[in-house]
């Protein structure tokens, strides 16, 4: 169940009590709400547009590609046809026609669960929740790019900075909670694109992505800097006036609304995130089933149960990110492919921990849990003996579960090589729009007027992948 606080004080009084300049340009904030009845809060809680099924997201991405043949998509006649030549008519973005030799994967796979869905030995802990899980080995992307793809991935624009899918989330639905923000990235690194991946562009700066760096100090700068209460009452009044001055004289600002919202934001940081990133408070138990050391503040585990953390406290959206964009720290496996060993490896367990965690907290049915990449990697390769694949937009693999998505299912196919699509295809317009329809929201509907023009996640194309849904 999510948990907040309870507050004892007025909004006034918690924002006269603030600390640093966090408090008093919160308090400049809501006096400018008392005095400007007319502007509207941009993180208010908004009504979706239907019944939602998924009340927040997870959204897990692994940076560099994620070969599908070698984790979810099993293709009987690639290990059969292993070292055989075949004519393709694209090469890395390039038409035309190519000689290329089928490679076979490195890793067998094998059925599991009760719906028998095959899985590699990549991922032997996900195979255990794989009736949790709805496997799209259907989605299709624009670009075989490593920057372009991971942009359209998160923006749906391939080609053009535009907002993110979590600040699209947050600008449609708000924040269940004003002490933390509505979207959050968890990520050691940006991964290719950088913080376009969580930035919101045109729209309020409120909703933009706040970046946590797992480590010692995950949020720095969010303890209080004034040497005394006393200094400080005398620093916010002084702030106050000016602070109330500058938003009388911009009344309907919207940037400078967002802008004093965040401080806002920032403010009840300082009260409510340091516990909800204390993982001391969970079971010598719930660490070890992330696979989390005692006192341990990084790694993929930890991003996972900090995520269940601020989910059960109101974050709207959360990403993590599992490896940065440089070389030979991510899935971009070129030369050998069992460099997705130890990047499986660390993001197995922990994915698969916090599905069961959520279940088992009955938290599963509203929180909707995604895993993709930005493209796959091609299922053959310039000679007989390659050893790595290389990028793959034709056709890869992503995940949901729960947040009124079937589970235990595959939706879609690639052929028999895993080179295209046959069946079912969900281009990432598609994808966005299901994300976006499991949480109430209508992706025609979810758009925002920019430059004369009114933009939307899906740019002018997506459909709902109806079939998934449960």
């Amino acid at each position: 169940m999510r948990q907040t606080a309870p507050i004892a004080i007025s909004r006034r009084d918690m924002l006269a009590r603030a600390a640093g300049g966090f408090g008093s340009l919160a308090l400049a904030s809501l006096l400018a709400e008392e005095s400007l009845a007319s502007v509207t809060d941009p993180l208010a809680p908004r009504a979706p547009h239907y019944a939602a099924k998924a009340t927040n997201v997870i959204f897990m991405f692994s940076t560099g590609g994620a070969s599908h043949v070698d984790t979810f998509d099993y293709k009987p006649k690639l290990f059969a046809d292993h070292g055989k030549s075949i004519t393709i008519d694209n090469w890395q973005g390039k038409l035309g026609e190519f000689t290329r030799y089928l490679k076979r994967p490195n890793w067998d796979f094998h059925p599991r669960g009760k719906s028998g869905i095959p899985v590699s030995d990549l991922f032997p802990h996900l195979g255990n929740v794989v009736d949790d899980l709805c496997v799209l080995n259907c989605v299709e992307g624009d670009h075989t790019g490593h920057d372009k793809a991971t942009m359209g991935m998160h923006t749906g624009s391939f080609n053009f900075a535009r907002p993110s899918i979590g600040s699209w989330v947050s600008y449609g639905l708000g924040t269940e909670n004003r002490n933390l923000p509505s979207f959050m990235v968890l990520a050691p690194a940006a991964p290719y694109a950088g913080a376009q991946v969580w930035g919101s562009d045109f729209l309020p700066g409120c909703h933009q992505g706040t970046h946590v760096k797992p480590g010692p100090d995950p949020l720095p700068n969010v303890k209080p800097l004034s040497a005394s209460e006393s200094l400080q009452r005398l620093e916010m009044e002084l702030r106050d006036q000016i602070n109330a001055q500058h938003l009388s004289d911009r009344a309907g600002d919207a940037a400078l609304e967002a802008r004093i919202r965040s401080f806002e934001t920032a403010f009840g940081m300082q009260r409510e995130a340091p516990e909800a990133f204390d993982l001391s408070q969970e079971s010598a138990a719930t660490l070890e089933s992330y696979g989390i050391k005692p006192g341990a503040n990084s790694g993929f585990g930890w991003q996972c149960l900090v995520a269940r953390r601020l989910i059960e406290r109101g974050v709207r959206f959360i990403e993590l990110i599992d490896t940065g964009s440089g070389s030979g720290e991510n899935w971009d496996s070129h030369g050998d492919m069992q460099a997705h060993a130890p990047l499986a490896k660390a993001i197995d367990q922990p994915q698969a921990a916090l599905i069961a965690d959520l279940k088992q907290r009955g938290m599963l049915e509203n929180t909707l849990v995604v895993w993709t990449t930005e493209f796959g990697r091609t299922p053959y390769n310039t000679s007989a003996e390659a050893k790595g694949r290389e990028h793959h937009h034709q056709v890869f693999t992503s995940w949901m579960a729960g947040g009124g998505v079937k589970g235990g299912m595959i939706h879609g196919s690639s052929d028999e090589h895993g080179i295209g699509p046959a069946t079912g295809r969900v281009h990432v317009h598609d994808f966005h729009a299901t994300i976006l329809h499991l949480l109430g929201l209508d992706h025609e509907r979810l758009t925002f007027r920019h430059g004369g023009r009114d933009y939307r996640l899906t740019d002018v194309a997506g459909k709902v992948v109806e079939p998934i849904l449960a």
